[in-house]
């Protein structure tokens, strides 16, 4: 799946791992699911610290998870995060694994004290230039702060939701089944629409 070059980018990456983590994979025997199957197994050669697991138990197949062994997933790729959701693949990859992340440490810690749960799922293009950014912020908070989920939907495979819900433009992102934004969206942004004690703490 991975030409050498990325495959060897991939691993100098993986060696900053600090603990061990688990892909978690529903796949199936289409193009994409197969296509999925052999990135997860490049991603699996790259470090003796990643694991595979196989499920039935996802609701949109093909997709995988990422998270720690032994735990319920957290971040999920509904699609092939590849293109300019490879970078998003990377850090939530690293992030999982411990790496700490380039945030501000009061912006870590307002994401660690939101006491809500939280389920986003955010709809994008493989192309778009904007969705990485808002799939970034939201693979973090879920990385940060267990009570928070979010999946990846490629759109251009998982085209009867996009029809069901009417998207018309990505990235767009619902927040436990509902709307919550859509367009070029901060990690700061989505904290002042969801964090509602943030005046009070002020």
């Amino acid at each position: 799946m991975l030409d050498t070059a990325i495959k060897g980018q991939l691993k100098a990456y993986l060696e900053r791992l600090q603990r061990p983590i688990e892909l978690v994979a529903a796949l199936d025997n289409s193009a994409k699911g197969q296509e999925m199957r052999a990135l997860l197994q490049d991603i699996l050669e790259c470090s003796d610290k990643v694991s595979l697991r196989e499920t039935d138990t996802f609701t949109r197949i093909p997709s995988f998870a990422i998270g720690l062994p032994g735990e319920t997933p957290r971040i999920h790729f509904a699609g092939l995060p590849m293109g300019h959701e490879f970078t998003s693949l990377i850090l939530a990859l690293l992030q999982a694994g411990g790496y700490p992340p380039k945030v501000e440490a009061d912006v870590i810690e307002q994401i660690k004290n939101l006491d809500v749960e939280l389920n986003f799922e955010t709809y994008i293009s493989l192309s778009c230039h904007n969705c990485p950014d808002v799939v970034q912020a939201l693979n973090l908070m879920a990385v940060l702060n267990p009570k928070i989920r979010h999946t990846m939907i490629d759109g251009a495979l998982f085209q009867k939701e996009v029809e069901a819900r009417q998207i018309m433009a990505v990235p767009t992102v619902y927040l436990n089944g509902q709307p919550f934004g859509s367009g070029r969206m901060e990690l700061g942004q989505i904290l002042a629409k969801v964090d509602t004690g943030t005046a009070a703490r002020d």
